[in-house]
Formats: structure tokens, C-alpha cells, sequence
């Protein structure tokens, strides 16, 4: 048997290929700047063949599932074979490879006796990348120029040698130089023990045996994926959703809609009717939409298959030019994560068509961006950048997660303590709030408040939010879940925010965010009165929402069976429902919403 045909070789070797992008992926954990890396974790490493094409993702964000290819293949058609060892790649534009500006990607190609063999891959998102709002993620600008410096595909060292020029250009454009080329220097270290990790692979191995492995564990994914595909029902399945507005033409509805073409081991995800690009600053590239579509497919599948080209190519991804999934020039694309976590939420829920048992109801339309910037005493730049989610949707088994992130994007929270040391801000709550989870024989996930005080004179807040009017829908009775909230200095004027704002903010305010609620899944009236008597214990449901919304009456302590079993009986019957209804999107009762 030779060793391209030897299994357990080729599944050493899989695992190998596997562990040098997560140790890329601690590596940039480890000695990165921003704490949106080292936090949120926002970034992601991957390692592809010598043709661009990806054998292996690291850990971190799925919402990376589809740019990393994206971004390479630009570099590819830019550079071809005119690269050269010791040669390091980086680009952001979104229309040239990239997704949003703030997103860098450095790649490295790795060499072997004069032969190119593979690529080494990073995507950070850094702070700040200039343009007319600190963190560089404002929703209402409305074209690419103001949102910040936009690299195309360029050498950032050639045959070793650093580009001293591009880095002066960023040096120059951006508010915190030092924490960009902090964050970039991980990106490099990264990309560092990946070559020397890979050396040591090809030193085992040799290189033709290494190149036809990472061959094969492309094609053992797609043999996977297809494989998997194919247990699932042939058919077609579509669905619709709304995001609230751009922040730019307030009120104004942006439509998503997906149809899923299934037929044997090959689906066809296609978002044709989705809503023309918009003036705000939420348009995704192509890449980000074929992440989200990705992300959710991959949900549905067995666990243990690669994340790399093989599933790709199971999964064939449509989205017109011109539309707010796939925006052109000038589009402003720098809050596009929102649009990206609806366009997942939107996938679920056309899965949920196809597979009623295995596919939760919405979360909560994360993630929130915000973003707090100015300049001190010193008059010193300051940067605060969190991205915050954490209500999953209830799943056809069990409750929604409460304080887990979304699963497009698998972020980690800011530490509220070195948030504080760092930052001219406070926070004065971190708490689950009541009474916003949707409803369901399986509960939404229960959303969290954050109040932000800020402690500097004057600074600027920026806020990308949504599920404001369209709620996450609910699945198979399961009432939607509460709207998030934006307001100013809660205690005192209690002022209510637009989902999306940029806005002054001075010493002393206090911003108070709260997440949308999870959508609930199934019947409301069926859920076991234990769980609802629990969560009214844990103080995350009310003694008069669990009479609004299950029927269940409580008093001094404990469930009243008999007034219960009234309750219960006398809401089906204002209901009316034959069966429940496959999406809620408002509640079934006016007293449910109470």
C-alpha cells in the first residue's frame, strides 16, 4: 500500500493540517492588541493548497466560511506566479477579494526547494481603519470612501522585504497605528508557524505526498458533504425575512428572501428577490452571504466533516449583482455583519421548512455593533469596539441558549474589568431581562442588557442594531421574541435611540442596550408547567407573563392546576388554530404581548 492510499497516514495527516490552523488561530489569540480579537475573537486562520483553494479553517468564526477563498483567489488572479518566496500578500477592499474594510487578510505563500505549496491564511478585524467614524463601522455611511482605507491586493513585503511604504499610508490614515500593526504583527506570527509547522509536515511526508494528501482531504470533504446531503429530503423551500431599515432610509423594510433547491448530494441556495443594494452601510459582499449560507447548510450536516473547498463545492451559492447581499460599487459595506447574521436567521428558517425536528427558531438578529471613539485630555485616541449577541432561538428539542453567542458568529464577551481599565467607560449592568424570551412549548433564549457609562468629556457612539419591528420569528406556534432596545441615560430621561445611530455622547451619559429575546418553537400551551414555574423562580419570566403567555397561573410559590388547566383552555379557544401556524412573527394574543 503506497502512502497516498495508506488511511490511517491520510488521516494523520488530515489532523495535522487541522492543528496548524487552530495553533495559528492561539497564536494570533495570544499576542494580539485589540480586545475585538482577543475578546470577540473576530478573526480567522486557514491553511490552502498551493492553487489557493482552502484544505483547512481554523477556530473561530464561521463568518469566515466563505472569504478566505474569496480573498485568495483575488491575490491569485492579481499575482499569479510572480510571487516569490519570502513575498506576503494583504489586501481589504471588498470589491477586490475582501468583506468590510476593518477585515485585513495577510497571506503567505510557503515554499519548498523553490516550489510554491501551500498558503498560510489570516483575517483580523482590526479597530480602526480611519474614515469618518472611529471603529470604522458606522451603518450610515452611505458609500465605500468614507468608511476608511481601502487596500487592494498588494505585496506587504516583497521576497522579504517589508513594503515600508504601504505602511506609512496606514500608519497615516488609521487613529490607533500601534494597535494596528500589533494586531498585524499576530497576523504574521500566525502565518510564521504555519511555514514552520509545514516544513515539519513536509519534512515527514515529502512533498508530493503532502500535495496529494491536501488534495484528497478536499475531495474527503465533498464525498462527505454530498454524502450527507443526500439523506436529506429532495425539494424546494423558501423564505422570507425583514431587516428593520439601513439607519439611513428609517422605516423603510429590507426584504431577504432565500430559496433552497435540494436534488441529491448537491443544494443550490439561492437568494434571487432579495431586497436591491441600500444607501446604509449593511450591504454584504458575496463572500459574506456565501458565509452565512454555508454556516447554516453546514448546521443541518454531521458533525466531523472539514470545513474547506469540499463542502463548497456541494453547495452552490446565487446572489444577484446590485443587491444588498451582494452590493457593487460604491456601496457602503462596513455594518454588513448585520446583514450577514440576518441572511443565517433567514436560511434557518427556510431550513425549518425542510426539516421541521431539526432547525431552531430565530435568535436574537445579532450581532450588536458598538462603537465608542474619541480623543482624551491628552488628546489621545480611544477606540471601544464590542460586537454583542447571545439569545439563540428555541430548538425542537430544548430551550434557546441564554448568553450564547450566535452561531454565524461563536464570539466571546469583553471582559467588563479590562474593559474598564482600558477604556474611558463603565459597566454598570450586564444582566438577563425578563419577559423578552419568545414564548414555546421550548422557550427563546433569554437577552441581556449592557448600561455603558462614559467617562471622558465627549466622544462619538455608534450603535448597529436591529430586530426592532421585525422580531425573531417564532417556529411551529412558538410566539417571536421581544424587540431589542436602544436608550440614553435610562434613570433619568430615559430617552429611546433609533436601532441604528451615530450620535454624540458626553461625561456621564449612560447607553443602555438590550438584545432582542430568542423566537420560541412550538405551542406556548403545551409547555410543561415545571420549566415555566423554573423560569419564573430564576426571575426570567413574570408571574403575569406566564398567565399571558402559557396559561399557567402561579401563586404563592407554586402552579395552580386546576385555575391552569382553565387558562389553558380558554386560550386555545381564543386562538382558534387548527394546528399551529409553521412562522409567528407577532404574538397570538393581544394579552401575550402585555
Amino acid at each position: 500500500m503506497t502512502a497516498s492510499h495508506d488511511p490511517i497516514a491520510f488521516e494523520l495527516f488530515r489532523n495535522a493540517i487541522f492543528s496548524i490552523a487552530d495553533e495559528m488561530a492561539l497564536t494570533v489569540f495570544r499576542t494580539t492588541y485589540s480586545g475585538v480579537l482577543k475578546d470577540n475573537m473576530d478573526y480567522s486562520t486557514a491553511f490552502a493548497d498551493a492553487n489557493g483553494r482552502l484544505v483547512a479553517q481554523g477556530l473561530t468564526l464561521p463568518g469566515h466560511l466563505g472569504s478566505i477563498p474569496t480573498a485568495l483567489d483575488s491575490i491569485m488572479r492579481h499575482f499569479g506566479d510572480a510571487m516569490n518566496e519570502g513575498d506576503i500578500y494583504v489586501l481589504n477592499d471588498p470589491f477586490d477579494g475582501g468583506m468590510h474594510l476593518p477585515d485585513i487578510f495577510v497571506f503567505k505563500p510557503l515554499y519548498h526547494e523553490g516550489r510554491r505549496l501551500a498558503f498560510a491564511a489570516t483575517v483580523c478585524h482590526h479597530t480602526d481603519v480611519g474614515g469618518r467614524v472611529a471603529g470604522s463601522n458606522a451603518s450610515d455611511s452611505t458609500e465605500i470612501y468614507a468608511e476608511g482605507l481601502r487596500i487592494p491586493p498588494l505585496k506587504l513585503y516583497d521576497r522579504g522585504v517589508r513594503n515600508e511604504t504601504l505602511m506609512s499610508i496606514i500608519e497615516r490614515n488609521v487613529r490607533l497605528p500601534v494597535r494596528l500593526f500589533g494586531d498585524l504583527r499576530a497576523q504574521l506570527a500566525a502565518c510564521h508557524i504555519a511555514e514552520a509547522q509545514f516544513r515539519e509536515l513536509v519534512s515527514r511526508y515529502g512533498a508530493a505526498t503532502v500535495s496529494t494528501y491536501m488534495e484528497e482531504v478536499i475531495d474527503y470533504a465533498e464525498r462527505l458533504t454530498r454524502a450527507a446531503l443526500a439523506d436529506l429530503p429532495d425539494g424546494e423551500w423558501s423564505f422570507e425575512d425583514w431587516i428593520d431599515d439601513d439607519g439611513v432610509d428609517v422605516g423603510k423594510p429590507i426584504r431577504l428572501f432565500v430559496t433552497l433547491r435540494k436534488r441529491g448530494g448537491h443544494m443550490v441556495v439561492d437568494w434571487t428577490g432579495t431586497n436591491p443594494q441600500v444607501k446604509g452601510a449593511i450591504n454584504n459582499t458575496l463572500s459574506f452571504t456565501k458565509a452565512a449560507s454555508y454556516t447554516a447548510v453546514r448546521s443541518v450536516l454531521p458533525a466531523g466533516i472539514p470545513n474547506n473547498e469540499g463542502v463548497f463545492r456541494a453547495i452552490e451559492v446565487i446572489c444577484p449583482p446590485g443587491t444588498v447581499g451582494n452590493g457593487v460599487l460604491p456601496a457602503a459595506c462596513a455594518a454588513r455583519g448585520l446583514t450577514g447574521f440576518r441572511m443565517t436567521d433567514c436560511m434557518f428558517g427556510a431550513l425549518a421548512m425542510m426539516l421541521p425536528d431539526r432547525v431552531f427558531a430565530a435568535g436574537d438578529g445579532g450581532n450588536t455593533g458598538i462603537s465608542i471613539g474619541g480623543w482624551d485630555a491628552a488628546r489621545q485616541p480611544f477606540i471601544y469596539v464590542d460586537f454583542t449577541c447571545g439569545a439563540w432561538g428555541a430548538r425542537p428539542w430544548a430551550d434557546g441558549l441564554d448568553g450564547n453567542s450566535h452561531m454565524f458568529a461563536n464570539m466571546a464577551s469583553h471582559s467588563v474589568e479590562v474593559t474598564e481599565a482600558e477604556q474611558p467607560i463603565q459597566l454598570l449592568a450586564y444582566e438577563f431581562v425578563p419577559d423578552k424570551a419568545g414564548a414555546g412549548k421550548f422557550r427563546g433564549g433569554v437577552p441581556f442588557r449592557r448600561d455603558y457609562r462614559f467617562l471622558e468629556e465627549e466622544g462619538t457612539l455608534q450603535v448597529r442594531s436591529d430586530r426592532r419591528v421585525h422580531r425573531p420569528f417564532g417556529l411551529y406556534g412558538g410566539s417571536p421574541g421581544a424587540p431589542s432596545a436602544n436608550v440614553l441615560n435610562p434613570d433619568t430621561d430615559n430617552r429611546p435611540l433609533p436601532s441604528k445611530v451615530t450620535m454624540t455622547i458626553r461625561r456621564g451619559e449612560v447607553f443602555r442596550h438590550v438584545l432582542a429575546g430568542g423566537g420560541g418553537w412550538g405551542d406556548p400551551l403545551e409547555r410543561d408547567t415545571a420549566l415555566v414555574l423554573r423560569d419564573v423562580r430564576n426571575e426570567l419570566l413574570s408571574i403575569a407573563k406566564a398567565a399571558a403567555d402559557y396559561g399557567v397561573v402561579i401563586a404563592d410559590g407554586r402552579i395552580d392546576e386546576a385555575a391552569t388547566a382553565r387558562l389553558r383552555a380558554e386560550r386555545r379557544k381564543q386562538r382558534g388554530w387548527q394546528e399551529p401556524p409553521k412562522v409567528l412573527r407577532d404574538d397570538p394574543l393581544p394579552q401575550a404581548a402585555e
